[in-house]
């Protein structure tokens, strides 16, 4: 990446009324829907990368998800994405990340049935 600037970095913390066995099931299936890219799994810590698509003037953005219990029926799901920006896709990528981050909530929303 040329003229690399900086990383735009968005955080979510979220605490979602399933197993953590249905949503790790579950998300798989919400970054196939948005036509993403995993690029690493552990099961053992429940951990995800995934790689977003890029879009014109913009960089994909790296995605990290973590899931862990909080109860037997309520799982918390933390969501950090960074997103290379250039001097030049700066003005043109702002809110971008956040928008991916909002993406996969809704689309995992939606197949959990919410």
């Amino acid at each position: 990446m040329n003229n690399l600037a900086y990383l735009r970095e968005e955080k979510e913390n979220l605490e979602v009324s399933y197993s953590i066995a249905q949503i790790w099931e579950a998300i798989p299936k919400a970054i196939s829907k948005l036509e993403w890219e995993i690029k690493e799994t552990d099961e053992t810590t429940h951990h995800i990368r995934v790689k977003t698509k890029g879009a014109f003037l913009s960089y994909p953005s790296l995605m990290n998800i973590d899931l862990s219990v909080l109860t037997e029926k309520t799982t918390r799901m933390s969501i950090a994405a960074e997103t290379p920006v250039t001097t030049i896709t700066a003005m043109i990528d702002v809110g971008r990340t956040r928008d991916r981050i909002d993406q996969f909530v809704i689309t995992l929303a939606k197949l959990m049935g919410g």
